[in-house]
């Protein structure tokens, strides 16, 4: 074992404050990453703050993770000393079951998170606020060299978790996107969108974010609270997806699917959906949920930003800023992504 310089919230509701933890030494399949930047994803202050039930304490966030390679193990092939690399928010799998074999390792029952996880050695998984991490090979993405790394950092859960539906469902030239919340998850997809070819609507509560909605690709805008827009909406996209936190009014958005059409829902509200039957029935409509994407899609999205010059559009922080950033993003004031500057940490 050894030590690295983090960032760790020590209990539930306690502010995150400095600390030392214990790594594991690197094994055969192993990469040992000096992590330069961190995202803050709001799943962080969900644990830290304990409301998806209790959590391992101390316990160190931070699954948006970009580095570069300072050692590697005997057996790894594909990653040497100075590659950029990124980890997202899973670390390890089974790598036998169907969903390993397909390439969809998220929905592996053995997954295991980056943080707050339970390791194979029963050992507890702590994240990228930190100085050093090693993960398997395995789990490692190769970041191309054109993105900036602090804008690429919450592309490993934000720009995967948007752009695993965006593929899957088909967005590209002649459909017609619709982003719901513009915030850390919702201004990637845009992006992302944009650059498949679709014709992208933004969804917001109010139009105080138009020009940035605009700035960012999309062709049109419109405000959640305006009824009489929104109604004037009614079947019109082929793809909606809400990345919105607050339980979404699921009819009203899936009276703006055209025939055949999809609501994905990627956000994680605390009170459960209500869906009407027959406004799903009605049109053949599909409700659908994503979470993150396997690790040979991450990888494939990270390409796909390279190719199109995609990153976040970040603010970055040092280590003892976290606190302070963490009130911000419950306050929505952030645009749109904070990213702490973990290499300051060493």
């Amino acid at each position: 074992m050894f030590t690295t310089e983090a960032i760790a919230a020590p209990a539930e509701g306690a502010p995150l404050g400095a600390a030392t933890i214990e790594r594991r030494e690197v094994g055969p399949q192993d990469v040992l990453i000096d992590v330069a930047y961190c995202g803050i994803c709001h799943t962080d202050i969900h644990h830290v703050r304990g409301e998806w039930g209790p959590q391992p304490y101390p316990l160190v966030p931070g699954h948006e993770i970009v580095g570069t390679v300072s050692a590697v193990g005997a057996e790894v092939t594909r990653f040497s000393p100075g590659d950029r690399v990124g980890v997202g928010c899973m670390v390890r799998s089974c790598g036998d079951c169907a969903s390993c074999e397909a390439g969809q390792e998220q929905d592996c029952a053995g997954m295991v998170g980056t943080y707050a996880g339970t390791d194979a050695d029963g050992t507890i998984t702590q994240g990228g606020y930190a100085g050093k991490i090693v993960v398997g090979q395995n789990f490692v993405l190769r970041v191309p060299e054109n993105l900036d790394p602090a804008g690429a950092a919450p592309l490993l859960c934000a720009g995967v978790t948007m752009y695993s539906p965006l593929r899957r469902y088909g967005a590209g030239p002649g459909k017609k996107v619709a982003v719901l919340g513009l915030g850390g998850l919702g201004h990637v997809g845009v992006k992302l969108a944009v650059a498949m070819g679709a014709e992208v609507t933004v969804l917001s509560q109010t139009l105080k974010k138009l020009e940035d909605g605009q700035r960012l690709g999309a062709a049109h805008y419109h405000a959640t609270s305006d009824a009489d827009a929104i109604a004037g909406l009614a079947g019109r996209f082929d793809l909606l997806i809400s990345t919105v936190t607050a339980a979404p009014d699921v009819a009203t958005l899936l009276s703006l699917l055209a025939p055949g059409g999809t609501l994905v829902n990627v956000g994680l509200p605390g009170e459960p959906l209500v869906l009407p039957a027959f406004s799903l029935v009605m049109g053949r409509k599909t409700l659908a949920g994503s979470l993150f994407g396997g690790i040979a899609e991450t990888q494939e999205m990270l390409d796909f930003c390279a190719a199109h010059d995609v990153t976040a559009d970040v603010e970055v922080i040092t280590p003892d800023a976290v606190n302070t950033a963490y009130e911000r993003v419950l306050a929505s004031d952030v645009r749109y992504r904070f990213v702490i500057d973990t290499g300051s940490l060493s």
